[in-house]
Parts: C-alpha cells; structure tokens; sequence
C-alpha cells in the first residue's frame, strides 16, 4: 500500500511555535503523531517534541499496529514529561496533547489514540466516516446535552482540557476500540485545535473533493484556517494521509515542495 503523507505546521499569530510532529515507517507499517504543547514559558514546544520522539521511538522498538501499541507508547511519552517536569522550574507545568495513527500495509488496516484536544479524522470515499472526540470541558457538555455539538468551536473555555500528556491523573488515552480495515483511497487527517477550530468538517469534505493529492488539501484547509483565525490566530498543524494501491499510477512529485510531500510504499 503506498501512503502520501502531507505535512503543515506554522506559528500562526503567536511568536513561537508549540506544536510538533512526526512520522516513522518500516518493515510494512507506518506511525504517525501529532502534539500540541501547553504550559507556557517555552515548557510547551518542549512537551510536544518530546511526546513526538518518546512515541515515535517506541514504535519504532516494537513496531506493531494495535491499540495496545498506541497506548504502551503514549504511556511513554508521559512518563517522559513527567521526568522532564522536575528539571527546571519552567518545565513544571508542561503538557502536551498528542494523536497517533499506526497503519499496517502489509494486512490493510489501520489504528489510532489520543490524549487532549488534538484530532483525527477518517475519509472513506471523501466523506467523513470515523473522529474522535476531545478530552475537554466544552467536549464533556456537549456529550451531557447542555451544548449543541455545532457550538463547541466558538464556545467559551474550548481549550481547557482534563486530559494531557504530563500528568498521572486522568491519564487514559482515548483508543479505537478494534482494528479498521482499510481500503483504497482512505484518508486521514491528524491536527491540532489551532487547525480545527476554523476549518468544520464539512469544509474538510468540500476541500477533499476538490483536492488531487495530500498536499493540496491541506493547501486548500490552510486558506481557511487563515482568513478565519485574524491576528490571534493560534499555532497550526496537520498531517494528511493518503491511502492508495501501490500498482496505480503516482504523481512524481516533481511540482511538489519537498519539504510538504513525502510518497511511501510500507
């Protein structure tokens, strides 16, 4: 199975960027993550590139397609900032959110986890069949019914978590309950809040439509995401993936930025 992989990651309005991502494949499958760090006093950029390593390392330690990989990692990851906290007074405070997909070429299928806010998304013949659903206070009224699902981007308090990567309390990491069988031409959409929250999941679909690779999607996401977010716009980051039969035709990139577009057969 050939996956193009897509990546998008910018500051937005803010001076540094906190967000942080990663990739890694070999011996048939393929592991993706994404963080978005909080804590402030640069504790947060901290968090989420050590979520992304610790992960990613693990993976690629034991490189297995499960839910119960995803969560052994994740489990990592937390310890990781956890003992990172007690070095340095500014770190004390760091989290990260994180969302992982581990894909499985060899037997079609694929399986994620989160922690947090960050998301992913799931496209089965460019519509929007499988997300997840945040570790949030605004989450948690909407599921209670004291919130319409349609308010949770404009309401106040959004961005306030239960859930994190850093902390022993209310560590549970939310995972697809079984394997998802892939088929051709399934997509997926890993990002951070700062992406979400201007971009709904209908404009994801309308954008899929007319898209004709990973990166063009996400180009196409990203337009929305700026004229929508002003001047305060908060971090950005997305990875799009594409599933895809290795035996059809492939764009050779050659109108790519390299820096954007990555093509693999797993």
């Amino acid at each position: 199975m050939r996956l193009e992989i897509s990546v998008l990651s910018k500051p937005g309005g803010r001076a540094a960027n906190e967000d942080a991502y990663g990739f890694w494949a070999g011996a048939g499958v393929c592991f993706c993550v994404l963080c978005d760090g909080a804590g402030g006093q640069g504790g947060g950029d901290v968090a989420s590139k050590l979520a992304v390593s610790t992960t990613l390392a693990w993976f690629q330690d034991s490189p297995e397609c499960s839910g119960t990989a995803i969560e052994a990692a994740l489990g990592s990851a937390n310890r990781a900032i956890m003992q990172q906290q007690g070095t340095e007074s500014r770190l004390a405070n760091m989290r990260a959110t994180a969302v992982v997909l581990a894909v499985d070429a060899t037997h079609r299928r694929a399986a994620w986890g989160h922690l947090g806010d960050s998301r992913l998304y799931c496209f089965r013949e460019r519509r929007l069949i499988a997300q997840t659903k945040d570790h949030s206070v605004v989450q948690n009224m909407v599921d209670a019914g004291y919130l319409k699902a349609e308010d949770l981007r404009s309401a106040d308090r959004r961005s306030a978590l239960f859930a994190a990567l850093g902390q022993e309390e209310n560590f549970e990491p939310a995972i697809a309950p079984a394997a998802f069988a892939l088929a051709d031409g399934d997509t997926f959409l890993l990002c951070t809040d700062g992406f979400w929250e201007y971009v709904d999941e209908a404009a994801m679909e309308q954008a899929l439509d007319e898209a004709a690779s990973a990166e063009q999607w996400l180009r196409a996401m990203e337009v929305q995401v700026v004229a929508r977010g002003g001047k305060a716009q908060d971090n950005y980051s997305a990875l799009a993936i594409w599933c895809s039969d290795p035996d059809s035709t492939a764009d050779d990139g050659s109108s790519r930025d390299a820096s954007m577009a990555t093509t693999i057969s797993v």
